[in-house]
């Protein structure tokens, strides 16, 4: 499938049609095998919405063909060491039929330009150790591992 036209935009909750596309898109990455996790219901669907309205998020859409193939969502937050915002990118997602094909470089960028133009100090992102092509992207476009390295902890509740 060539793509004709590609097109990033940053998410207006009061446009249906970016809220239905979200939802969507973050069914397609639970569905993923990167993603592992179980569907969310209607409930928890409007909930992630009401979320990504209500804290510091920055959410950006691709466009392919007409349609919504990409989703990054980020989080601007304050580093306590430089003094100066940072943005913490929390979810890449890319249709499995548009991967390939520069969406994610796009939505990378995108969010890059983003954290420029609010003065953030660094980008960061967790990345799966299983999962060599988001890392081969991230690596093209400068992130690399922290030194000293460090592990992604979580505690549930």
């Amino acid at each position: 499938m060539a793509i004709v036209e590609t097109n990033l935009t940053t998410c207006n909750f009061s446009n249906p049609e970016h809220l239905q596309a979200i939802a969507t898109l973050i069914d397609v990455y639970i569905h993923d095998e990167m993603g592992g996790g179980t569907p969310l219901s209607k409930l928890e669907q409007n909930r992630l919405v009401a979320g990504l309205q209500e804290y510091s998020s920055i959410v950006l859409l691709a466009e392919a063909d007409g349609e919504y193939a990409g989703l990054l969502i980020a989080f601007e937050n304050f580093s306590t060491f430089t003094a100066k915002p940072m943005v913490n990118i929390h979810d890449v997602i890319v249709r499995p039929e548009y991967r390939g094909k520069g969406i994610g470089r796009l939505l990378m960028n995108g969010i890059i330009a983003e954290a420029e133009k609010r003065g953030a100090s660094r980008v960061t992102l967790e990345v799966r150790e299983d999962n060599t092509t988001a890392q081969n992207l991230y690596s093209s476009l400068g992130f690399h591992e922290t030194e000293p390295s460090h592990l992604y902890w979580r505690k549930y509740l």
